[in-house]
């Protein structure tokens, strides 16, 4: 059974910065890209970032870039998001997602940035 959990959410001050881990079980980690979206309250999801199999490959969301990192370790089968001088705009439930044949989904960690 695939497994993916997100930790490392929390409350964090506006210029803050925090890093979310999502682990994964059940699957064979390094052939899937993995990504991470977010959504707020009263808005659709929206991809932040993506990183490819290998890790040789990133993108972001334009809202994202220069603030927040996306990067793997395929030998403890984790993706991580190092997000820095963070927004209140940034608030939201993040979600990590592993996509090759099929897609699978986390059950989301929570931020919110608020002073």
């Amino acid at each position: 059974q695939v497994q993916l959990v997100e930790s490392g959410g929390g409350l964090v001050q506006p210029g803050g910065s925090l890093r979310i881990s999502c682990a994964a079980s059940g699957l064979t980690f390094s052939n899937y890209a993995m990504s991470w979206y977010r959504q707020a309250p009263g808005k659709e999801r929206e991809l932040v970032a993506t990183i490819i199999n290998t890790g040789r490959y990133r993108n972001y969301a334009g809202s994202v870039k220069g603030r927040f990192t996306i990067s793997r370790d395929n030998a403890k089968s984790t993706v991580y998001l190092q997000m820095n001088s963070l927004k209140p705009e940034d608030t939201a439930v993040y979600y990590c997602q592993a996509q090759w044949v099929t897609s699978h989904w986390g059950q989301g960690t929570q931020v919110t940035v608020s002073s």
